[in-house]
């Protein structure tokens, strides 16, 4: 049995919080001890298909699906740019610290589940999150996606918490 983990690939996933960009800072740190790379994981929340269905109805089935292609595409582009230049930052801030990073993803869907789909797609070695985000309901949902990843996933998980005063 090895004592010591080769860690190669981290998945970091993120709900672009402040939490989250501090999770970042370990990812980068483990990634860059170990020479690994990062795969970067958002995961936007879809709409409940009865809420989807009052929508479809209210606007037209086409209309809706053009919307929500648009927009998404709109959020993804958004996000995979704020996500680029925290990375800019950090390795500006940090030059030191050469970690790659292999890839950056937007999905929409279930958080739990596509961070686990993720992390056993992706061969990760490695996942790291924050515990809590943003939001109106930050504390209930997000706390509970970091205990789910925590109870379903195959993988380590390292989940870290925003210090008090940050």
């Amino acid at each position: 049995m090895k004592m010591v983990p080769d860690i190669k690939n981290i998945l970091y996933a993120t709900d672009l919080s402040e939490n989250a960009r501090y999770a970042f800072t370990y990812a980068s740190a483990i990634a860059n001890r170990f020479g690994a790379e990062i795969t970067i994981l958002h995961v936007l929340e879809e709409l409940s298909p009865s809420s989807s269905g009052i929508v479809s109805e209210i606007v037209g089935k086409e209309r809706w699906v053009d919307l929500k292609k648009r927009n998404e595409e709109k959020v993804i582009t958004s996000i995979r740019s704020r996500i680029e230049d925290g990375c800019n930052v950090i390795n500006q801030n940090t030059p030191e610290c050469p970690f790659i990073v292999q890839n950056i993803i937007v999905k929409a869907g279930h958080p739990v589940d596509q961070i686990i789909h993720y992390a056993e797609k992706k061969e990760c070695d490695l996942v790291v999150m924050g515990s809590r985000g943003h939001g109106i309901l930050a504390e209930a949902m997000l706390g509970n996606t970091s205990r789910r990843v925590l109870r379903r996933c195959t993988k380590p998980v390292l989940v870290v918490r925003l210090p008090k005063g940050v």
